[in-house]
């Protein structure tokens, strides 16, 4: 039994904390013209970065890094695909931990405005959509069809428990939630806006809710009652016009995106913008007092599968690359640039009295790694699971696969020859005849024949199939399955009687190395060791590599393609280990490479053919 003094004690605490919990909390609004905390003129300068593409041992690097900068809110989208890969089954763990995110920003002073959409775009693999919403019959993204704002709910109320503890609302630096994502763009339901945002206040978020949309969309992406933000505004006077119009005439004044360079993809010319070109038009919009979300101020990296692709109407096909540095104020590595300090020195300009930015940090240590001999090799026809038997080719959906290759293969009646033809490949098929490669097939291109000689006797045909990323924007989100996605056609006949064997490489834990390839040019798994004394930022150098993704130590770090732009992969330090390390890596179309090396810059902006 307690005495009284100790319930005394305990009484006293309780008190304390409340009034200490009361005390700290902070009240965020709006006027007419601005945001307001704590009432006072709070002018928002946030910088996005995503959490998913930042190891979660540099999160805290990278948020110190935007202080320094000047920046005093981190914007993120949250990616439902990472957090609920399979259908029911939830992931808010290691670097999907984006409660762990917020709070990091908040123990570093800066705020935090959230994006979970649950449509993102941000290049990522299928706009930030799980793969398997493709396999629910009739379902229709972005609409009211019933199947669709299930999962949506299902999905949003899972967030809504990892997030709304952290909402300024309940004593977090959450300000800002946005709801859907450029909307406008994609179509114009406000009834279906206006479920978003009951459903995200049904999750929890009860704080202030806007929209985002390109100024030429905001008529059709803004919903009465939420404030519109612009994106890729660069003038004071027109971005105030656009929201007062749509706002009853008044603000806040919010561009939710903007843009100091762009991304790329594969095959095109690296994307730049000069810091002069950027640093007058940053100056006004803060003299004018409007806020900004910079989109991006770090980028850093898609690792693994996750990178999306562009695709319009015309049907061309541009998958994105692995390196999200974006030509951003903060590279890939995480290290400031030219653009960083001059961001930096117009910030500053801008700052409220008596504030002073923290000195800039020293740029990471990189290194360059020996040269790395591989000791063990595998053929990919080595290590193919049990294949799955069908009349058709089934698509990676089908069969419940969400990234990585898919090998489809079919016996036929040989001494003939003519034109293979894939109706709806994707995206990238190497094509086999009895183990021997005769081609491949892209469809950045628009490939889907090539032809082939079948030996007498019985032929067997592979075709090796990469999923290069799925749609993330514009109306072909809904045409996204990957794989074989029609039929397979020898001189106008259909071809039947598949097996196909599902390669998603989620981990390289089980492969067998065997040190065997028996096919001519058949893709290769390699892998060897390395030593460090000091860990240290690295690049790895493809240059003379062909296609293909790389593991180090058990991570994906991306993929490479020899026609670039990107010709090197970051390795991050926080990756890498004193002692040995391993890598891997699988090779599509020069199984002859045996040798590999790192340097200590990136190389992000060389072509080939």
């Amino acid at each position: 039994m307690k005495t009284n003094w100790q319930s005394l004690v305990l009484i006293l605490l309780l008190c304390y904390n409340t009034l200490h919990a009361q005390t700290s909390r902070h009240t965020f609004t709006t006027n007419d013209t601005a945001f307001v905390l704590d009432g006072k003129p709070f002018q928002m300068i946030s910088g996005e970065i995503h959490y998913p593409r930042v190891p979660r041992e540099a999160w805290r690097q990278r948020m110190q890094m935007a202080k320094a900068m000047g920046i005093n809110t981190i914007g993120t989208y949250v990616f439902w695909n990472v957090h609920e890969p399979q259908k029911g089954q939830y992931n808010f763990s290691g670097n999907n931990n984006i409660a762990e995110f917020v709070k990091i920003a908040q123990e570093e002073g800066l705020w935090v405005v959230l994006r979970p959409s649950p449509y993102i775009c941000a290049e990522w693999e299928f706009g930030g959509y799980p793969y398997w919403l493709q396999n629910e019959k009739g379902l229709v993204v972005r609409s009211k069809e019933p199947q669709y704002l299930q999962a949506y709910k299902n999905y949003i109320m899972q967030v809504g428990k990892q997030l709304s503890p952290y909402l300024v609302t309940h004593g977090g630096n959450i300000l800002l939630v946005q709801v859907e994502n450029e909307y406008g763009s994609y179509s114009n339901d406000r009834e279906y806006l206006d479920i978003n945002r009951k459903l995200f206040i049904e999750a929890g978020f009860d704080c202030i809710l806007y929209t985002c949309d390109p100024a030429r969309d905001v008529a059709k992406g803004n919903l009465p009652g939420l404030f519109p933000a612009v994106n890729g505004v660069d003038k004071p006077e027109e971005i105030k016009a656009l929201v007062r119009k749509y706002n009853n005439g008044k603000g806040p004044f919010y561009i939710a995106e903007w843009y100091p360079a762009w991304f790329d993809w594969w095959g095109t010319r690296h994307h730049t913008v000069p810091a002069a070109d950027y640093t007058g038009k940053l100056d006004k919009i803060l003299g004018a007092g409007i806020s900004i979300n910079m989109y991006m101020f770090h980028g850093g990296t898609t690792r693994g599968f996750m990178n999306g692709a562009n695709c319009y109407d015309t049907g061309f096909y541009e998958p994105q690359i692995s390196s999200y540095d974006y030509d951003a104020p903060l590279d890939e590595a995480g290290n400031a640039t030219e653009k960083f300090m001059a961001f930096r020195n117009v910030i500053r300009k801008h700052l409220p009295a008596g504030e002073v930015l923290p000195e800039v940090p020293a740029a990471k240590k990189t290194i360059a790694i020996p040269s790395i001999q591989f000791t063990q090799a595998t053929g990919i026809f080595s290590v193919l699971p049990k294949p799955h038997a069908s009349a058709a080719p089934l698509t990676f959906e089908d069969l419940r696969q969400a990234y990585g290759f898919m090998l489809y293969r079919t016996q036929q009646p040989g001494g003939t020859s003519g034109m293979l033809s894939i109706k709806e490949l994707r995206d990238y098929g190497i094509v086999f005849v009895n183990g021997k490669r005769i081609g491949i097939l892209d469809r950045r291109f628009k490939q889907d024949s090539i032809f082939v000689q079948l030996p007498a006797g019985t032929a067997t045909i592979d075709i090796l199939v990469e999923n290069m990323g799925r749609i993330n924007f514009g109306p072909n989100l809904l045409k996204n399955k990957k794989g074989i996605t029609n039929k397979v056609l020898l001189n106008g006949k259909e071809l039947t009687g598949w097996n196909m064997y599902p390669l998603p490489f989620e981990n390289t834990d089980n492969i067998a190395f065997n040190n065997k390839s028996t096919a001519t040019a058949e893709p290769i798994l390699r892998k060897g060791t390395f030593q460090l004394t000091a860990t240290g930022d690295t690049y790895l150098d493809m240059r003379n590599w062909g296609k293909g993704c790389v593991w180090i130590n058990g991570h994906n770090i991306g993929r490479y393609w020899s026609i670039g732009p990107q010709q090197t992969l970051y390795v991050p330090a926080e990756w890498l280990q004193k002692g040995n390390n391993e890598i891997i890596v699988l090779e599509l179309i020069k199984p002859e490479q045996n040798q590999l090396q790192s340097i200590e810059k990136p190389v992000l902006s060389e072509l080939r053919q």
